[in-house]
């Protein structure tokens, strides 16, 4: 699926949900809830591409797979928490929304303290001993 594809997908998803969501809440949800589905599953090539690539120019860059790896998994975690808290926010639900962006933030967090460690090992590495 193109970007135009997803654009009218998401235009005509809008408007359904629109008209259906006096009449029956759930089932606009619902609608929303699926399209959000569809695109995902139609641009996830896409994104494996993009890790591959990012792959590929870390091992051209000599950077650490455990790092390279972290970032993407950071990445990752990102786009789901904001995934999910928009979910929750269609369906009312605002504190469920900003415990899910709480979440990803401390999983990316937890992620982030071996990298973390590393640059304040090397600086302190370049400060020379007194």
């Amino acid at each position: 699926m193109d970007i135009l594809q997803i654009t009218i997908l998401g235009v005509l998803a809008s408007i359904l949900y629109i008209l259906v969501k006096e009449v029956q809440p759930s089932l606009a949800f619902l609608i929303i809830l699926i399209t959000g589905i569809v695109i995902f599953f139609s641009i996830i090539q896409q994104v494996q591409l993009i890790f591959e690539t990012i792959r590929k120019l870390g091992d051209q860059a000599n950077v650490q797979g455990l790092y390279l790896t972290t970032i993407l998994k950071i990445i990752g975690i990102s786009y789901i928490a904001e995934i999910g808290a928009h979910l929750t926010k269609d369906a009312g639900l605002n504190s469920v929304s900003k415990y899910i962006e709480l979440a990803g933030k401390i999983f990316i967090l937890l992620l982030a303290v071996p990298i973390i460690t590393a640059v304040i090992e090397a600086i302190i590495g370049f400060i020379p001993n007194v």
